[in-house]
């Protein structure tokens, strides 16, 4: 199948175990599952608006494992946008990141700074911390990359997850709202623009 260029493809990268898939099924169908059950590699897609058009978001929800190295490799020459998973409870998933992060740098070559890159600390509904939140503020800042702090279990921040990795696409204009079902609060804005209200 040819590659459709209105497609915009997001992979998901991590330690076994961190919550990746957790995170992407949060998203896409708005479930949680409490059992762990490990990733080969998965695909979910979801239409968005590129450039005031409909596309194809396709979120590649990686494995946590090793083992396939050409795999990464083409998940990475194929993506758009990448999201690097860690868990707040384990320094070790952290740490694990730094060689996905340099595979992306030499895959991507001169190309990476223009490239959505987000660094996600998830788990944060663990009482028990390795990770603070602000070791992952530091990591970003060296990367240059975004950075928040999620719970797939809670769903906190996971809308936001996908959002921000989409307002942070300058290449061309991506947002989760297809156009036409905008919130109202935007369209409140927009009547509002270039008016005068006297109190």
């Amino acid at each position: 199948m040819p590659e459709q260029s209105n497609d915009y493809r997001v992979v998901v990268f991590g330690a076994a175990g961190v919550g990746k898939s957790s995170l992407v099924l949060r998203f896409v169908k708005g479930t949680f599952r409490e059992t762990y059950i490990p990733t080969i590699e998965d695909t979910y897609r979801q239409v968005i608006s590129c450039d005031k058009n409909i596309c194809t978001l396709h979120i590649t929800d990686t494995t946590g494992s090793h083992q396939f190295p050409a795999m990464q490799r083409l998940s990475i020459s194929r993506g758009h946008a990448f999201i690097l998973v860690y868990s707040v409870i384990s320094r070790q998933s952290m740490e694990e990141l730094q060689p996905i992060y340099e595979q992306i740098c030499q895959i991507k070559g001169s190309d990476v700074q223009g490239i959505p890159v987000m660094l996600v600390g998830n788990k944060t509904d663990e009482t028990h911390r390795e990770v603070q939140e602000s070791d992952g503020e530091r990591l970003a800042a060296r990367w240059k990359c975004s950075f928040m702090e999620t719970s797939a279990k809670t769903n906190h921040n996971v809308q936001e997850l996908f959002q921000e990795l989409l307002n942070l696409e300058k290449r061309r204009v991506v947002s989760l709202q297809v156009d036409g079902k905008r919130s109202k609060a935007m369209r409140a804005k927009d009547r509002l623009k270039g008016k005068c209200a006297i109190m």
